[in-house]
């Protein structure tokens, strides 16, 4: 008499499984929608950091302006001021811009915009990024 073989798995195959998935989840770990979210934006934003940094090498000095206008990069030029840069990036806003930064050397100046329409301007140097940040929208 020929003993049947199971065509079913045995409990031990079944464990055996079960344990290599476990031990797969837990080296490649689980990841909330939020988490791998706020992953992709920071690989994204690193991403863009490079190739802005690898654009302003091959042009050699310049500021980045950020914000409403046409030309992020504006090369920089010896008595390069904020109100030139702005005017060299071709702002496009409808609006006035409701503030502005500037980064230097990973420092941010506030500059308030009435400031800059009364006519005093602040020098810029090379690899400093200017933020023009839009004006809020009135509350109703």
């Amino acid at each position: 008499m020929v003993a049947k073989r199971s065509t079913e798995p045995s409990r031990r195959a079944i464990f055996k499984v079960w344990g290599m998935l476990l031990v797969a989840v837990a080296l490649g770990g689980c990841v909330s929608k939020g988490k791998a979210n706020a992953q992709a934006r920071a690989a994204f934003m690193a991403g863009q950091q490079q190739a802005m940094a690898r654009m302003q090498q091959a042009q050699g000095p310049s500021v980045t302006i950020n914000g409403e206008v046409r030309n992020h990069v504006v090369p920089w030029t010896e008595g390069l001021t904020l109100a030139k840069a702005v005017l060299a990036a071709d702002y496009c806003g409808a609006k006035d811009p409701g503030q502005l930064l500037i980064v230097h050397n990973g420092i941010a100046t506030h500059v308030d915009p009435k400031q800059l329409l009364s006519g005093v301007d602040i020098p810029l140097q090379p690899g400093d990024i200017v933020q023009l940040v839009p004006q809020a929208a009135p509350l109703k």
